[in-house]
């Protein structure tokens, strides 16, 4: 999902890129920086080193479409979501330096790959703690697993949408040739989410900040 320039209109690269940076702005101002402990730091920095190793492992059929692992979920489970659109916006920007995508379309891939899937990870988030029971298999399966293959499918029909309005091929070709990609890898995206969260909250809760003891294991 790393999108070239090329397809868009530039009015509409220009609003996504400012968009975009109005909206970090507002998540970094709402980080308690000077609060931070060094769990939350050392869980930050290493999921989102970690994620954008895991972005080199991509495969491309054809110029401005490429398929990898997202790990927006597993991010913003790990540290909230001011600091996984921060963490993915880093990681967009470091995979555009490698030759992977294009500087002016990075607004649009961020909408795509950490605005959409953090906002979807963090609404299951609150609303299985509101309306479903404070069962640890509850959080590890509907928010780990379930969630990281929904995101997948979200982002991926945003991602053939998009291209679909503005490219040569129709929306219906993008769907058709396009998705059944994304929709595949739904399916490792939530083991690799699920797997990694299961032994985080098990080994090291401490980096987990969407996981709390006192709620899933001690609540009766």
């Amino acid at each position: 999902m790393n999108l070239l320039a090329s397809p868009f209109p530039e009015w509409l690269l220009w609003l996504a890129n400012g968009l975009a940076v109005l909206l970090l702005l507002h998540a970094a101002a709402r980080i308690r920086w000077l609060q931070l402990e060094q769990a939350e730091l050392t869980s930050w920095f290493g999921g989102t080193t970690l994620i954008l190793l895991l972005w080199q492992l991509q495969a491309s059929v054809e110029a401005g479409i490429t398929f990898h692992l997202l790990g927006a979920t597993a991010l913003t489970l790990i540290a909230g979501r001011e600091r996984a659109l921060l963490g993915m916006a880093v990681i967009i920007a470091a995979d555009t330096y490698q030759g992977h995508g294009e500087w002016l379309a990075n607004g649009l891939s961020w909408f795509i790959c950490a605005l959409l899937p953090v906002t979807v990870t963090t609404t299951v988030l609150q609303l299985a703690r509101r309306y479903l029971p404070a069962n640890f298999f509850v959080y590890i399966f509907l928010n780990c697993f379930a969630t990281g293959a929904l995101c997948m499918w979200l982002s991926g029909a945003a991602a053939c949408l998009l291209l679909g309005m503005f490219s040569a091929s129709s929306s219906g070709q993008m769907f058709t040739e396009q998705f059944p990609y994304y929709f595949l890898l739904g399916f490792p995206e939530a083991f690799t989410t699920g797997f990694n969260l299961t032994v985080l909250v098990i080994w090291r809760p401490q980096w987990v900040a969407s996981f709390d003891d006192g709620f899933y294991l001690l609540r009766k």
